[in-house]
């Protein structure tokens, strides 16, 4: 059955809500981790930074006629330059915390820390140095914490054959939300929108 265009309309909004949602969490956590010393920068960085562009979604109804919709953000991924890491696990909690906070205090936000990815680089080399694991202790006994050297440091995640791609924080300065130079230089929710009215 074809999607009708008021469908088309609110299936549009929704996405649009949903980028709108992870860019506010990604204020929230900047707010959050931007009070850590050992926090150089964060950055929103993939889908969530950029601005929507239109795509054949995943949902059936639309795919088999070839209709586009906004592009479905899944998650919000941020970049953390980070001096010390046995913050970690510190750093999970505080943004567990300050979202929960987020969703008692607005109930139509609904980001939840699994829906975020941290990925952790080394101020002034960039270096690649893991992921933040969502997990509440290190080692959990899940199997994602058996792969090796996984929680060697704690609550750093290792994705096995897992390569950042070259271009991953190629558009940093534009989504950059907080250096400790600068401080909080932008919010999330100041970035480009779709490019055409939803």
């Amino acid at each position: 059955m074809m999607p009708s265009p008021a469908r088309m309309k609110q299936d549009n909004a929704l996405l649009v809500k949903t980028q709108r949602d992870f860019r506010r969490a990604a204020d929230v956590i900047a707010d959050a981790w931007s009070t850590f010393p050992v926090v150089a920068a964060i950055a929103v960085i993939g889908s969530v930074a950029r601005p929507l562009w239109k795509e054949v979604p995943r949902f059936a109804e639309y795919r088999r006629r070839r209709i586009r919709l906004w592009h479905e953000c899944k998650d919000v991924d941020l970049a953390v330059w980070i001096d010390d890491q046995s913050l970690l696990g510190t750093l999970r909690r505080v943004m567990a915390v300050a979202l929960r906070k987020e969703r008692e205090q607005c109930p139509t936000f609904g980001v939840a820390d699994h829906q975020v990815d941290t990925f952790l680089f080394a101020p002034g080399t960039d270096a690649y140095l893991g992921r933040l694991c969502h997990f509440n202790a290190c080692p959990k006994a899940r199997p994602e914490c058996a792969v090796a050297a996984c929680g060697a440091t704690p609550f750093n995640r290792v994705f096995p054959g897992f390569r950042v791609y070259h271009d991953i924080l190629a558009d940093v300065d534009v989504a950059m939300l907080y250096d400790r130079t600068a401080r909080r230089r932008r919010s999330a929710l100041d970035l480009p929108g779709p490019a055409e009215e939803v």
